[in-house]
């Protein structure tokens, strides 16, 4: 994730040192818009579930799901110009669509020697979903042209968690976004833009509540978000 961030800072900076061969006028760019967004979303989310312990040892379970998906989204925003070459974007946005990552007991109904028939006859069956995805941002970007620019976005970006099965809700996702884009503006007002940037988010967990599954099973997650995004938009 460092390196990532490096490797934007980078790009971004060499291109602002070459500013002054540029003829361009951000004014082209500036004020309100609204857009809509298809994108291709790359989500990994890594889990791992602790049962309660069989004489007095746990066992731990992992799970890894990969999941690529096709996602809408819409956003709206702002953008000041800072001079002749450059501009600063401040928007936000919000996606459809969810990831979830399932943790499912592979107990029969039959207790096995020296477990706890309690807790082996009851499923242990447990989801976490991902949802709701929303992202505010602010983007530094460089005029290329009358109708091309470059960016840079920071963002911050939550998502909504929601828990199924005997456990504790768990706190809500919230993670920095880190993206380069360009942005191309038609004399309408029509604007192009393409993005390719990632996500990596705080880790989620949950515990059992005591009624089908004991307080002492444990659940977390781990996602982390890589995507690319075609934006079609108006400025007004």
């Amino acid at each position: 994730m460092n390196k990532l961030k490096i490797i934007l800072s980078a790009v971004f900076t060499l291109m602002l040192v070459n500013t002054t061969t540029i003829q361009a006028d951000s004014s082209n760019f500036a004020g309100p818009y609204i857009g809509v967004s298809i994108s291709g979303y790359g989500m990994q989310l890594a889990g791992e579930s602790n049962t309660s312990p069989t004489n007095s040892v746990y066992e731990t379970d992992e799970v890894s799901i990969g999941q690529v998906a096709p996602v809408t989204g819409f956003e709206a925003g702002y953008v000041i110009p800072i001079g002749s070459h450059f501009l600063l974007d401040i928007g936000a946005s919000l996606y459809t669509g969810e990831a979830k990552v399932e943790f499912e007991s592979d107990h029969g109904t039959t207790a096995a020697t020296g477990d706890d028939p309690g807790d082996t006859l009851v499923a242990k069956n447990v989801s976490l979903t991902m949802n709701n995805l929303q992202t505010g941002w602010i983007a530094p970007t460089l005029v290329l042209s009358d109708t091309s620019s470059f960016y840079l976005k920071v963002g911050l970006s939550e998502a909504k968690i929601v828990t199924t099965g005997d456990v504790t809700p768990t706190a809500d996702l919230s993670g920095t976004t880190w993206a380069l884009g360009t942005r191309t503006v038609l004399e309408s007002g029509i604007f192009i833009k393409t993005e390719a940037g990632y996500t990596e988010y705080n880790g989620i967990s949950a515990h059992g509540l005591g009624n089908s599954i004991s307080v002492d099973n444990n659940y977390s997650a781990e996602p982390t978000v890589a995507y690319g995004l075609v934006s079609l938009g108006f400025r007004f």
